[in-house]
């Protein structure tokens, strides 16, 4: 079978580990600037909003429906099929749910609190009268309102999910090796989950449960991979006596990285091929789990891997308490 690498190779990952790792505290830092300011773009996932779904006797051209809300200033909105080609669904945001009011109306049209009735048809109704008013009859089948307090509930919902993830694998690794794997784990699982974030804070795409899909998934996909290279590790401090530490992790590194790139770039194209031809609605998820998948594969090897080394990992924290140090000493 075609190697991409020569297995024999020791590629000095090491020795580049402290300005890779200072690279990455860097981004780290700039990520979490970026999540406070300008922070996450939040969908009506998050914030609230109207949900209209439409029946239309012919399949719905989408993107037609998305120019023309654009154009008669329903900015933020999401328009995407709902069961059928003929089914869409439309959510708009807070602002534009207003009883009675076009998009850029004043606060003086806004709903009272005793109203949510009303919210919930104005929204249907104005959309169906702008679509109908264009060529594009349809039936209301739904109008509902998303309050913020649902939104507030799903981030909280997310956050403590992507916590209890990092906790978790800390735990597996730190139980399957030992502790100081447990520690590089979780520091990579939150260099990889805080640069993704930072960059949908740094592009503004719209945070919404698909991007806290993906975020979860960039974490499965991310300790998965370092999960590779540090049984990789551990195989080659129980078997070799000869080798440095740091020589021990490059070579470990190097044996695993032909199967590292292989996967991260099969896996990328078959994002790629999401990104472009899986609609709009999948475009955010898609490109988020692609910049995420190059960060992990990154850390795998220039941030996760080196940082055992600082954290003091030697060969005797993995031999098996009852072997035979002179067993060890004649191997090569």
């Amino acid at each position: 079978m075609f190697e991409l690498f020569n297995p024999k190779w020791r590629i000095p990952f090491i020795g580049i580990s402290r300005v890779t790792l200072l690279v990455s505290a860097a981004l780290m830092l700039l990520s979490i600037v970026l999540l406070v300011k300008p922070g996450l773009n939040f969908a009506l996932d998050f914030t609230g909003g109207a949900v209209v779904e439409l029946g239309f006797d012919e399949p719905a051209d989408l993107e037609r429906i998305r120019t023309m809300l654009d154009d008669a200033g329903y900015d933020g909105v999401q328009v995407q099929s709902f069961g059928s080609v003929r089914d869409v669904l439309i959510r708009l945001r807070p602002d534009h749910a207003s009883v009675g009011a076009e998009p850029e109306a004043s606060e003086a049209a806004a709903p009272r609190a005793d109203q949510p009735r009303e919210l919930e048809q104005s929204a249907g109704e104005r959309v169906h009268q702008l679509l109908t008013e264009n060529g594009m009859p349809s039936r209301v089948k739904r109008n509902e309102s998303i309050g913020p307090q649902i939104g507030q509930e799903l981030a909280e919902d997310g956050i403590v999910g992507m916590v209890f993830v990092m906790v978790g694998i800390m735990i597996y690794v730190a139980i399957r090796y030992e502790w100081r794997f447990g520690l590089a784990a979780l520091a990579g699982e939150a260099h990889d989950v805080l640069l993704t974030a930072g960059f949908l804070a740094l592009t503004q795409q719209e945070f919404d449960l698909q991007a806290l899909a993906a975020l979860l998934t960039v974490a499965g996909y991310s300790i998965n991979d370092k999960i590779v290279i540090f049984d990789r590790i551990r195989e080659m401090f129980r078997t070799t006596a000869k080798l440095t530490p740091a020589e021990t992790i490059d070579m470990a590194c190097s044996d695993t990285l032909s199967r590292t790139v292989i996967t991260g770039i099969t896996t990328l194209m078959a994002l790629t091929v999401l990104y472009f031809l899986g609609g709009e609605n999948l475009k955010g998820f898609s490109l988020t789990l692609i910049v995420g998948i190059v960060i992990g594969t990154y850390s795998s090897i220039l941030f996760a891997s080196p940082l055992l080394l600082h954290l003091g990992v030697t060969k005797q924290d993995l031999m098996p308490k009852m072997r035979d140090e002179t067993e060890l000493a004649r191997r090569p």
